[in-house]
């Protein structure tokens, strides 16, 4: 009977030190995961804010539509103008780069060629899944929320406005409900909002909360 109690007694303890190490590593892995979610949704989150500054600078105004931006990135082009030939240096030296390469143009030793070049071409790299833009990453296909509109400022300045984002609690789905009950508090009093976004429609930031 004694030695039953003596097994017993060590089990009972084998399993009180196995739930201790259990809940002393479940925060650990779970900000381990939040770091890798977290950070790939803020790398996709800089290509969605890049895309919106050549939308802007192309068209004045950001856009609320991913299929409106995805459909930019894919068809519109930009402008590439270079240069063909060489500014002698004697040149340079005698009369600056601007005078230099103004006379190069005018004699004909150099020349500028321009072509089009497709805006995803020129932003990401060959192969990018653009269409994934949209995707918030480690989700069923959660769609980030994306906002676009103008303000009117205290200057009486009219301000185009953009806001992308994603809540927590779609972005750590599946995990510990009560940690990331107690993560979005957290972020709730550091930077104000229960995810990750950049922009604002309230003034003209493009600034992340991650920043």
């Amino acid at each position: 009977m004694r030695r039953i109690i003596q097994v017993l007694f060590v089990l009972i303890i084998i399993v009180l030190g196995y739930l201790i190490v259990q809940s002393i590593m479940e925060p650990i892995r779970f900000n381990q995961e939040v770091d890798v979610r977290e950070r790939a949704t803020i790398d996709r989150l800089i290509d969605i804010r890049e895309a919106q500054k050549a939308y802007k600078d192309v068209y004045k105004r950001y856009t609320g539509s991913f299929d409106t931006l995805i459909s930019f990135l894919s068809v519109d082009s930009f402008s590439v103008t270079k240069a063909i030939g060489e500014i002698p240096e004697d040149w340079l030296e005698e009369l600056g780069l601007e005078k230099a390469r103004d006379k190069a143009i005018k004699e004909g030793v150099i020349s500028r060629e321009t072509t089009k070049m497709s805006v995803k071409d020129s932003m990401f790299v060959a192969g990018y899944a653009i269409d994934s833009l949209r995707y918030v990453p480690f989700t069923e296909n959660v769609r980030f929320k994306m906002e676009s509109g103008e303000i009117l400022t205290s200057s009486n300045l009219i301000v185009q406005v953009v806001e992308v984002s994603v809540l927590y609690e779609y972005l750590l789905n599946g995990m510990d409900e009560q940690l990331i009950v107690n993560y979005e508090d957290e972020r709730m009093k550091i930077v104000g909002f229960e995810g990750v976004k950049f922009g604002s429609m309230e003034e003209g930031t493009l600034t992340g909360n991650w920043e």
